[in-house]
């Protein structure tokens, strides 16, 4: 293949991430979901915790595509700013946004973290290190940040006590989450995407960097180079699980090389397929990732919205449609809560599909 060429791949599994972001996102009802669709309670990590650092590693891929071997001026590092200042911008306002006048909830109970303001800072940093240091550099950097991680994790006191990776006052991470932001805080005690947890997911996005270099490279079999250095690195983190839990709330090192791990071999293997091999699959996925940012972000809003229209009393307009359509006598309230969800994702996968077929590409 020529490495020109657009790798399918990568928009397959950006594809892919998303639909997989949406559907976990939406599910009929909380009370009824099946176990993988569900976030790990504290350590370990179920098949959905997989997922939002899948979206920060393809991040890291589609960085390498558009900064790679091109002139670097001050437009540019002012694109990725703006970029990153739209992205921050758009998870401030779901957190904010309510229905009711004047349409944004009052300044003490909005949460400052997100999703959307993690994938902006972590685009930021990320990219303005990929344009400024080579590969080795970023290597260097990037295992500074997940062995400092630990290290401070693990060994810095919080008020006068001995550091923990539970969940307690006297986690790192929680306590900073507490002090910094307060009530804007997702949780009382933490943020799932809080303050020190975000430097190692920037390093999540140097993993998926090295993979683009490598799928821009012209070494051959890349596919099998993806998938020995994702067994490699499923092997160092859980080694480091061992010593540092694997624990997708605080974004532990040790999860980052998983998670990563995981990612290389699931793109080694749509790379084999799609680019390799020429197998025509997953185009539905392909026109999902194309206007990836805006399809999470109007699910989100919309879900959002649905979840505050009332309809019949005190029932959501969300949780009237759940129980009118999708919950039947024949049905385990599990299954029907995953049809919905389904339902949720096709919807916005055609969405995809007609702005890709009409050439519209939002960028963000």
């Amino acid at each position: 293949m020529n490495i020109q060429n657009r790798i399918v791949s990568v928009d397959i599994f950006r594809g892919l991430t998303i639909v997989l972001m949406i559907l976990v996102n939406t599910p009929g009802t909380w009370s009824h979901v099946y176990g993988p669709f569900l976030h790990a309670p504290w350590h370990g990590y179920t098949p959905t915790d997989l997922v939002f650092p899948f979206f920060l590693f393809i991040v890291g891929c589609s960085i390498v595509f558009s900064y790679q071997n091109k002139a670097v001026d001050s437009s540019t590092y002012k694109k990725i700013t703006i970029r990153a200042l739209k992205l921050i911008g758009l998870g401030l306002f779901l957190g904010a946004f309510t229905i009711h006048f004047p349409f944004f909830k009052d300044f003490d109970i909005i949460r400052f973290p997100g999703v959307l303001q993690r994938i902006g800072i972590v685009f930021f940093f990320a990219s303005i290190l990929f344009i400024n240091f080579n590969w080795k550099s970023l290597v260097g950097i990037c295992a500074f940040l997940l062995i400092g991680y630990w290290l401070v994790m693990g060994f810095v006191p919080v008020n006068g006590m001995a550091s923990t990776f539970e969940r307690a006052p006297n986690n790192l991470a929680n306590f900073l989450d507490v002090l910094i932001f307060g009530s804007h805080s997702y949780k009382a005690d933490y943020d799932p995407e809080g303050l020190l947890s975000t430097l190692p997911s920037i390093a999540t996005a140097l993993m998926g960097v090295f993979t683009g270099l490598i799928l821009r490279s012209k070494r051959a079999k890349k596919e099998m180079f993806l998938f020995g250095i994702g067994i490699a690195m499923l092997l160092v983190g859980y080694i480091w699980d061992l010593f540092f839990p694997i624990n997708k709330a605080l974004w532990s090192s040790s999860f980052v090389m998983v998670t990563a791990g995981w990612a290389n071999i699931i793109l080694g293997l749509i790379y084999y397929v799609s680019d390799v091999k020429g197998i025509k699959f997953g185009s539905i996925f392909k026109y999902a990732g194309a206007n990836a940012i805006v399809l999470y972000f109007l699910s989100s809003f919309i879900s959002k919205i649905m979840g505050m229209l009332k309809v019949d009393g005190d029932t959501s307009l969300h949780g009237w449609l759940f129980k009118t359509v999708y919950v039947q006598d024949f049905m385990a309230m599990q299954t029907s809560s995953l049809l919905y969800g389904l339902s949720v994702v096709s919807f916005y996968v055609f969405l995809g599909y007609i702005l890709y077929r009409k050439k519209i590409f939002i960028k963000v």
